[in-house]
């Protein structure tokens, strides 16, 4: 079965890897740092569902870190499939499935006001919601950075 692709992924060698391969992980690395300060400059703005959503995206392009640095990279944005893809490589703590779960639930409903019945997203974080978040996400990377050797950008 073919998987969806996005364009750039479409680059692929002979051997069935990308091309531009490990030369990749630390973009990935220097975004999800990115993100992890957008979550915390939202979080500090009181800008908490987006702090939640930045939190998500922080730990998503981590995880694809890793899968860049075995040579499996990935697509998606389900952080619990990406663990799973990256648990074939390296042990993942119980901590960390916690922490996916967890933030995968900011993916969708922190963006959408048809997410809930009633109210927009604005409305339904707090500040307690963005800390857990970002601290989540934060070990995340903290566990991409290990794996990969990159410290930082």
């Amino acid at each position: 079965m073919m998987r969806e692709l996005c364009c750039v992924e479409m680059i692929i060698g002979t051997s069935g890897y990308f091309r531009w391969g490990l030369r990749r992980v630390r973009d990935w690395i220097v975004q999800a740092l990115a993100d992890l300060k957008a979550a915390h400059d939202l979080l500090n703005s009181s800008n908490y569902a987006w702090a939640c959503f930045a939190s998500h995206q922080a730990a998503e392009k981590a995880l694809k870190a890793i899968l860049e640095h075995f040579g499996t990279p990935s697509t998606g944005h389900n952080l619990l499939e990406l663990l799973a893809e990256v648990s074939a490589h390296v042990k993942v703590s119980e901590e960390l499935r916690d922490d996916c779960k967890t933030l995968n639930r900011y993916y969708i409903p922190t963006r959408y006001p048809n997410a809930f019945s009633s109210g927009a997203p604005a409305e339904m974080y707090d500040e307690k919601d963005a800390r857990e978040a970002y601290s989540r996400a934060e070990r995340v990377v903290r566990f991409a950075q290990r794996i990969t050797g990159i410290a930082q950008g």
